[in-house]
C-alpha cells in the first residue's frame, strides 16, 4: 500500500520505517519539509536530526501534510496529541475523505506539568475529536497503549503475548488495519467496538506511565487474560 505517516518524531519514524520494512510505500508528512532537513540538533527526545534518519531510510520519503496525504491508500497520525487536529486540517479534509485514518496518538496535556493529564477525556477522546472533524475519514484507534519500539516489534517484551485495542465505526477498516497489526508481529488484537471506546484505550495512558516510572522502563505492554 501507499502509507502515508504523518509526524517525524520517534513514533513516525518507527512505523515509517517497519512498514517500508515489509513492502510499503511510504511516504512521511510534515508542516515544512526544507525546514525538517535544515535541523541539525537532536529532537526533544535525543534522537538524530530527522535529515540523518532519512538518509538511512532512502526508501521513506519526506512530503509536506497536504501532499503526503493526497497520494495515500491509508494514512497514520503519529503527530502528537495536542497537535494532531491542527496536523490532519494541514493535510486536508478532502485528502482524508473515504481513507482509513489510524490514529496512534495520545491526548497529552503537559500544561499541569508531569506526568501529563488527558484532554479530552472521560466523556471524549483524541480518537471521536478527530472523526467528528474529519467525518468522511474511517477513523481506526490502535497502538496508543505501547511506546513506539513495541508497536513496530511486538516480540521485544513476553515474545509477543500481550494486547493491542482497535476502536472505530468501520468494520472493514478495523479489519484492514488489524491485518496491519498482524503483519506486523501483533497476535492479539481486540476489537473494543465504535469510535467512543477509544476513551477507553486512552484512559491507559496514566497508568501506562506510572508502570514506567515503577519498571524503570518503557518496554511492556498490557495483556487481557480470558
Amino acid at each position: 500500500m501507499k502509507i502515508a505517516v504523518l509526524g517525524t518524531g520517534t513514533v513516525g519514524r518507527a512505523m515509517a520505517g517497519a512498514l517500508a520494512g515489509l513492502g510499503h510505500e511510504i511516504a512521511i508528512g510534515t508542516r515544512d519539509p526544507q525546514a525538517t532537513l535544515a535541523r541539525t540538533e537532536p529532537d526533544a527526545m535525543g534522537a538524530p536530526p530527522f535529515g540523518q534518519w532519512l538518509k538511512d531510510h532512502p526508501h521513506v520519503r519526506l512530503v509536506a501534510f497536504a501532499d503526503v496525504a493526497a497520494d495515500a491508500e491509508l494514512v497514520i497520525n503519529a503527530t502528537e496529541g495536542a497537535g494532531s487536529v491542527a496536523a490532519l486540517s494541514a493535510a486536508g479534509s478532502e485528502n482524508l475523505a473515504g481513507k482509513i485514518l489510524v490514529d496512534i496518538a495520545n491526548p497529552l496535556d503537559f500544561s499541569h506539568g508531569m506526568p501529563p493529564t488527558l484532554s479530552p477525556v472521560n466523556t471524549d477522546s483524541l480518537g471521536e475529536l478527530i472523526q467528528r472533524t474529519f467525518p468522511e475519514a474511517k477513523v481506526v484507534k490502535t497502538l496508543n497503549t505501547m511506546n513506539a519500539n513495541l508497536m513496530v516489534d511486538p516480540g521485544r517484551a513476553a515474545g509477543g503475548d500481550h494486547s493491542v485495542f482497535v476502536s472505530g465505526n468501520d468494520s472493514e477498516a478495523k479489519r484492514e488495519v488489524t491485518m496491519l497489526l498482524k503483519s506486523l508481529g501483533h497476535q492479539d488484537v481486540i476489537d473494543l467496538g465504535d469510535i467512543t471506546t477509544a476513551r477507553g484505550a486512552e484512559m491507559l495512558l496514566p497508568v501506562w506511565l506510572r508502570l514506567w516510572g515503577a519498571l524503570g522502563t518503557a518496554n511492556f505492554n498490557f495483556k487481557i487474560a480470558r
